[in-house]
């Protein structure tokens, strides 16, 4: 039975995998800072980490096949202060170089290494719509996000000279019912608002959690997968579609209501710029792998979380 350790265990992704990978069989190892946390499971257990303090449990590597690397302060937790912006780096730069240098000290199975990236790595469509959609061979944007997706990679990128093979998935906005972006989409839809945000043309590059889940299991699975890959689905649309789908598949009455974007800059800071960011990027190289998704379009992907 391979042992898969995951960063970020706890998280939106990583819980709804490690559900799926002991459902296929694996054993599972997350990392946390709780040192006395538990499970009854016998497949899944827990190790301590202290990423500020340079610290990890050394004695799971004698076990450990693949990691899952999903370690993160959530981007769109909390506005952009200088604070946060630093946490958001810090907390995946440190994770990754910790995750190196414990590779490189001790010894260990390790076959694979697959880290989670952000679509933030590149920067606004030049014109919407966008005919030549972001792929893998972009370089990262001047922002501050392409700029924390780039030292993120970068942490993470010598796993590669250790002769471990890396694959970096660049996520979209991840659709689940049970936490993350869709949530705050429907928020407004409970008072019979579909709320679009500035003038709703910007592309959203999504993907369906199931789909997101199982990249994660191809590329533990297949050695053919290395390097970058974009983790969205193919057919990207607009805010204001993604609203009306939405509010369509909840099968309640709504009324479509544009939010202007200097009301969005007061509430939500910086961050807003983000919020208002047309991102179209493309799915082809994944799919030229050969991994079907099983939510490709919008509707059946809303329908799938979204009770009416």
């Amino acid at each position: 039975m391979a042992t898969i350790l995951i960063t970020g265990g706890t998280g939106l992704i990583g819980a709804a995998l490690t559900e799926v990978l002991l459902l296929k069989g694996y054993k599972v190892i997350i990392l946390t800072r709780q040192t006395d946390k538990k499970s009854a499971n016998p497949a899944l257990s827990y190790a301590n980490w202290d990423i500020n303090n340079r610290y990890i449990d050394v004695s799971i590597f004698t076990e450990v096949t693949q990691i899952i690397h999903l370690a993160g302060a959530g981007v769109a937790d909390k506005r952009w202060s200088e604070k946060r912006k630093k946490e958001i780096v810090d907390s995946r730069v440190k994770s990754g170089e910790l995750l190196v240098q414990t590779l490189e000290k001790v010894q260990h199975k390790v076959e694979a290494v697959i880290s989670s990236s952000a679509i933030g790595w590149y920067g606004h469509d030049p014109v919407v719509p966008n005919p030549s959609p972001f792929t893998e061979d972009n370089l990262a944007a001047a922002d501050f996000l392409g700029a924390t997706c780039k030292l993120w990679e970068e942490s993470i990128n010598p796993v590669n000279e250790l002769g471990i093979r890396l694959v970096k998935l660049r996520t979209g906005i991840v659709l689940s019912k049970k936490g993350g972006a869709l949530k705050e989409f429907i928020k407004p839809q409970k008072f019979g608002v579909a709320a679009i945000l500035g003038n709703g043309k910007q592309i959203i590059s999504w993907i369906h959690i199931d789909d997101m889940v199982n990249m994660y299991v191809e590329a533990i699975e297949n050695n053919k997968l290395n390097g970058v890959y974009n983790a969205v689905a193919p057919n990207p649309v607009s805010n204001k579609e993604l609203t009306i789908a939405l509010a369509k598949a909840r099968g309640k009455f709504y009324i479509p209501v544009y939010v202007p974007s200097f009301v969005l800059k007061i509430v939500l800071g910086e961050m807003s710029v983000e919020v208002l960011k047309s991102a179209t990027v493309s799915a082809a190289k994944i799919i030229a792998q050969g991994f079907v998704f099983r939510y490709p379009a919008i509707a059946d992907a809303v329908k799938a979380e979204v009770k009416p």
